[in-house]
């Protein structure tokens, strides 16, 4: 069970040049391929792509090619199934032929409905938990030893799989067992599972197989419990505020400070309770300016597309007006055997080929002024709002309550120092605080000591947060600007390309020769 190897090649990995000349060689050929090769080819635009017999040993680099459904890399030398995170909506994966030990790397691939993995060397089936769409699965021809080894999660719609190979299939029980554990499956290696079998197969497995879904549906709410908390933490660092929401910041603050235990055998010592409810504060707050922003992006992009929109129907109606207008005018260039004419005619289109292009440019000039004042507008309304939340947020945050904190605790500290020297001080204290007490340097400096942790963890929290939102506003418009340069050249390149295909048409008109004497 062992892919096909090849001896005389060297091992290879997914790179930049691998990819290129397989997306060239199985896109668009001739003219058009020409023409996307003179382009470049977006690897966004491509949705199936073959890189079968590669000697391919390691999966990387694929996480351009964000709208590919179907992957082929059956046939190489593969050990690990990795790096495929990127493609969320791929549909049908081909991982035959390879020397994959570990089901894994898959968890992404929600969309995936055909997988194969079979003539591999995996031993136990695991880690399709979040493949609820799959429904036709592979894994023939690998190392599954016994029953224990197949656990193919809770997949309704799974109705074809194929096991013939494996070791397990020697085991009598084999195809009963699987019968019982996919009710919803219709074909076993390639046989129809009929309905007696599977009725058999239901009673026999019954309390198994209950206890086995039980388990695996517990396991699959933890998992769901689990990336609901992924998800809403997300969220939260996208509002710069994530685990301010507790006392996180807090407990932080403390856990690092060694004396801050030592110093909390004061009497007196100042409450900090409040620290939590601002930290609370700033969240919410963090919260509702987040989504301040996130409606301002939207209103832009709407506007965008809208003026995109708009701009390309009127570009549409200007070509759709000169096509029906000049529909038959080669036709009747062509026709003609006076040459007189001929050239007239031909001048005449040659001038409405020249204005369309004037037209079709001045409008993309127009968008392109129009969009100029729209992505200013959003650029300085956007700047604006992360200005007002940095602002606001440094008012919200709890420095000023750490150091009135520390202004009392250290005065708090003197006067018990105070009281132990005139042997005034009768409460009990543990032998490490009373160690502090030793003299006023020793008291100051750790009082000193816990107060620079804490404003360290805050400043740096702060920090964190301001360096965010700036970085993020900057790559935001930075990114507005790069899209809409590269908007303009596709434009600009394609009414160059259509006038060019005009033109063409006009060049390669075949004229009647004048007839001699005439």
């Amino acid at each position: 069970m062992t892919s096909r190897l090849y001896d005389s090649i060297e091992p290879n990995v997914i790179n930049e040049e691998m990819l290129q000349k397989a997306v060239e060689e199985q896109g668009p050929q001739e003219e058009a391929g020409q023409l996307a090769k003179k382009e470049g080819i977006n690897f966004k635009d491509v949705k199936e792509l073959q890189l079968d017999f590669r000697n391919i040993l390691k999966i990387d680099n694929l996480w351009q090619f964000s709208n590919l459904t179907k992957l082929q890399l059956d046939n190489n030398i593969i050990e690990k199934i990795e790096a495929l995170d990127s493609l969320v909506n791929l549909v049908w994966l081909d991982l035959s032929f390879n020397n994959i030990e570990m089901i894994e790397g898959l968890d992404a691939l929600v969309k995936l409905q055909d997988l194969s993995l079979y003539n591999n060397r995996i031993s136990k089936i695991e880690n399709l938990d979040t493949l609820q769409d799959l429904q036709i699965f592979s894994i023939g021809n690998n190392n599954i030893q016994n029953l224990e080894n197949v656990r193919i999660p809770l997949i309704n719609r799974l109705t074809i799989s194929g096991f013939s190979g494996n070791p397990v299939c020697d085991n009598e029980q084999y195809s009963t067992f699987i019968s019982a554990y996919l009710p919803d499956l219709v074909y076993l290696d390639f046989r129809l599972v009929d309905d007696n079998m599977r009725e058999m197969a239901l009673i026999k497995y019954q309390y198994a197989i209950e206890e086995m879904k039980q388990g695996e549906a517990v396991a699959l709410a933890k998992q769901r419990e689990l990336e609901a908390t992924e998800k809403e933490v997300a969220y939260h660092k996208a509002a710069y505020v994530e685990y301010l929401n507790g006392p996180f910041l807090f407990d932080s603050m403390y856990a690092e400070d060694s004396e801050a235990s030592k110093l909390m055998y004061l009497p007196g010592v100042p409450d900090l309770t409040k620290f939590v409810a601002i930290c609370e504060n700033l969240f919410e707050y963090g919260l509702k300016q987040h989504e301040r922003r996130e409606e301002e992006v939207k209103l832009f992009y709407e506007c965008l597309n809208e003026a995109l929109a708009e701009n390309q129907e009127q570009g549409a109606k200007i070509i759709q007006a000169f096509e029906e207008k000049n529909s038959r005018a080669l036709d009747v260039i062509q026709s003609l055997s006076d040459t007189q004419l001929t050239e007239l005619k031909l001048a005449e289109y040659n001038a409405e080929i020249s204005k369309l292009s004037d037209t079709l440019m001045t409008l993309e000039m127009q968008l392109v002024d129009q969009l100029e004042e729209v992505i200013k507008d959003f650029e300085r309304n956007i700047a604006d709002l992360v200005s007002i939340f940095i602002e606001n947020e440094q008012g919200l945050y709890p420095l000023d309550l750490e150091n009135h904190h520390h202004e009392k605790l250290l005065e708090t500290a003197v006067n018990t120092l105070e009281k132990i020297v005139k042997s005034e001080f009768d409460e009990e204290m543990p032998d490490d605080v009373r160690m502090l007490f030793v003299d006023k340097d020793t008291i100051v400096n750790a009082v000193n000591a816990s107060h620079d942790i804490h404003l360290l963890k805050i400043d740096n929290r702060e920090d964190e947060i301001i360096t965010k939102a700036n970085n993020w506003v900057s790559a935001l418009v930075e990114k507005v600007h790069k899209d809409e340069i590269n908007r303009n050249r596709s434009r600009v390149m394609e009414i160059n390309q259509y006038i060019d295909q005009l033109q063409g048409d006009v060049d390669n008109l075949d004229l009647l020769e004048p007839i001699p004497g005439f």
